[in-house]
């Protein structure tokens, strides 16, 4: 499931996405999961 205002990154093409409206399932770029960009503190 994704959340609202998170970011998420593909690491084969490096399509960056934030959202807007959560929702259920997994986001996919290039046929791959995307990656979840934490906050660095």
């Amino acid at each position: 499931m994704v959340k609202r205002l998170e970011i998420y990154k593909c690491e084969e093409c490096g399509n960056i996405v934030e959202v807007v409206t959560a929702g259920g399932g997994a986001l996919f770029c290039c046929g791959k999961p995307m990656k979840l960009f934490t906050e660095n503190t």
